[in-house]
């Protein structure tokens, strides 16, 4: 799934933004003091983008941006270069994305056509980034109710299972048939012995 996915770049309005997956901690630093917050051991990176483009004339309640495709990396970190190396393989260079004010970020402006970066307040971010949240909360309630705990090795695999199915969400029945033609035309990295 992921490696159908990783053919196709995102391109358009972009939203970006990383979210926090909780995992199980690795065995070699269980016995490291717990840390808090975005530095714990039980926490693992995730950066977000979502293809969110404008709705000309909305409906009353409902939402201001339309959603198109969507992907989640695992990253080892937040660094500026992690990210840009990141954009620079699933992001279109003709894309204009929004994402906060974080430093991580700065260098955006030179990967793609256009970076808009906000500074948000945490009550309005869900205003600002609808579809990266959604997916992020979406993401999480299901690999809580699926899967209960997930190790960071398979957090990507569990991502990319989630960002084919949404990015198929209209596919109905023909979703399981385009995962077997996925699955014959993928080059395989395995070797059986």
């Amino acid at each position: 799934m992921g490696q159908r996915d990783d053919r196709y770049s995102l391109s358009g309005e972009l939203e970006l933004d990383d979210g926090f997956f909780t995992t199980v901690i690795p065995e070699d630093k269980k016995s490291e003091e717990l840390k808090r917050g975005r530095g714990s051991q039980k926490k693992t990176k995730v950066l977000v983008m979502a293809e969110s483009e404008k709705v000309t004339s909305p409906e009353k309640n409902k939402k201001t941006r339309r959603v198109g495709y969507l992907k989640m990396k695992v990253i080892p970190d937040l660094k500026a270069k992690t990210i840009e190396l990141s954009v620079d393989e699933n992001v279109s260079s003709q894309a204009s994305i929004v994402s906060d004010a974080s430093t991580s970020y700065n260098g955006l402006k030179d990967k793609v056509k256009g970076h808009t970066a906000k500074v948000i307040r945490n009550d309005e971010i869900v205003k600002e980034l609808p579809w990266v949240h959604i997916a992020i909360s979406n993401a999480k309630r299901w690999i809580l109710n699926m899967f209960h705990s997930v190790h960071p090795d398979y957090l990507q695999n569990y991502l990319d299972e989630f960002c084919y199915r949404f990015n198929r969400r209209y596919f109905g029945n023909a979703t399981f048939d385009r995962l077997v033609i996925a699955c014959a035309t993928c080059k395989n990295q395995f070797r059986y012995t």
